[in-house]
């Protein structure tokens, strides 16, 4: 992974020096996996990526020797899957760039993340007129949650503008500080347009402002270097399941005197000190907003995936980088074809429409070729809207994937414009 603090960072070799995605394709079981008779040319990686079978058999595992809640027993096994959990919090720290593991708090998802801040930190902090920054590029688990808590305080929602190559216009934002922002809101990367967002430059901008930066990493812990530290971000936010791990799991980083101040959102068994019938008083962070069982076999198919990529040459993701670019050299020479996103640096993906084509039959014809990626809006309805489409089509790359299948898939849209083209 690479360093978010400069534009294409990724360490390792020299650029003449190579990498074959053959010695880890084998350790993904879906890519055995064949579509119509093709071999399945996975492209959709930023909705989720594969997983590798370490993975797979570390939740297996819990399910099959370790089955126990954790924090509840005394029993042996409860014992285990407990020391395990609170392993892989710690792992996540580290992760994250040497953090405590008590500024880890686990979720359901990039989105159950979001929405504890919004209405755990920001339902405490917003009045009748305070602002929340968001981008015209954000997710919609970035956006919605804002508006909610928006509605329920009396503060309104305003969008930082994009640029035409898609790059957040930094201008405006400094043009437009304002002791009224509380909370400025961004993606890491863009899961439209590839952009890497400058956070550190956004943070500081916030921090002038008096208010507090949340990013929402789910897109950016599969191709960036994550330190939240030198990133100067408030809150961090990221799936398990875009990381090559299991559904159903997310991670909130946070600073420790923020969530120390924040009310729980939650409430249930596991998050208390002490219950009476009229009051509680609540655990400290991050037990405080963990209410409930939480995703056991998922925390240990994290630490899996936390091992795997320990592991993985640096160079795998070079590698990605160099099938990225050569996926868009393919596309761009086919006529018709627009390829939206022109920030330098971009990682991951790459997003177009094909003139006279609708989307959904570009997928539909890739599909039938044995590739898949994903047509829609991408939960980003406000960003089609400034790009001027209701849809397009994005195929997102991960280290296990092939210069061959880049081919497969630009032959794929030569075909729906055959097929389906005016």
């Amino acid at each position: 992974m690479s360093s978010p603090s400069v534009v294409d960072p990724r360490p390792g070799a020299a650029p003449d020096q190579t990498w074959d995605p053959a010695s880890i394709r084998g350790d993904f079981p879906m890519l055995e996996r064949t579509i119509r008779g093709r071999p399945i040319a996975y492209l959709d990686n930023a909705a989720t990526a594969l997983k590798p079978r370490s993975v797979i058999d570390e939740v297996v595992r819990y399910y099959q020797d370790v089955t126990a809640n954790v924090a509840r027993g005394v029993h042996t096994a409860s014992q285990e899957a407990t020391e395990r959990f609170e392993t892989v919090r710690h792992q996540v720290g580290m992760f994250l760039g040497s953090r405590p593991a008590d500024e880890v708090v686990f979720t359901s998802g990039t989105t159950g993340a979001i929405n504890l801040v919004a209405q755990s930190y920001g339902r405490a902090v917003l009045r009748p007129g305070d602002e929340v920054l968001v981008t015209e590029m954000e997710h919609h688990s970035n956006l919605v949650p804002w508006q909610l808590v928006a509605e329920q305080t009396g503060a309104r929602v305003r969008a930082i503008p994009i640029t035409g190559s898609g790059e957040v216009d930094l201008g405006w934002l400094e043009r437009n500080r304002s002791d009224r922002t509380k909370i400025v809101a961004v993606c890491h990367v863009s899961n439209v347009l590839g952009t890497v967002v400058p956070v550190a430059r956004v943070a500081a901008l916030a921090h002038e402002m008096g208010a507090v930066c949340v990013v929402d990493g789910a897109q950016g812990v599969p191709h960036l270097r994550v330190d939240v530290g030198a990133l100067g971000c408030d809150f961090y936010a990221f799936s398990a399941h875009k990381l090559f791990g299991p559904t159903g799991l997310g991670v909130l980083w946070g600073r420790q005197p923020l969530f120390e101040r924040m009310p729980p959102w939650q409430g249930g068994g596991g998050m208390i000190a002490r219950v009476e019938i009229e009051k509680s008083s609540f655990a400290p962070p991050p037990a405080r907003f963990e209410a409930g069982t939480p995703p056991i076999a998922e925390v240990f198919g994290l630490g899996a995936v936390l091992d795997y990529l320990a592991a993985l040459d640096r160079r795998a993701f070079e590698h990605e980088d160099r099938v990225v670019r050569y996926a868009e050299e393919l596309l761009r020479a086919i006529p018709g074809v627009i390829l939206h996103g022109a920030a330098p640096g971009r990682v991951g993906l790459v997003t177009f429409s094909v003139e006279g084509v609708h989307p959904h039959d570009v997928g539909t014809a890739l599909d039938a070729g044995g590739v898949a990626v994903r047509a829609g809006h991408h939960c980003a309805q406000p960003l089609m809207a400034r790009l001027g489409v209701t849809a397009t089509v994005r195929a997102s790359f991960a280290p296990y994937n092939t210069r061959r299948e880049a081919e497969a898939l630009a032959e794929g849209v030569e075909q729906a414009k055959r097929v389906f083209g005016q």
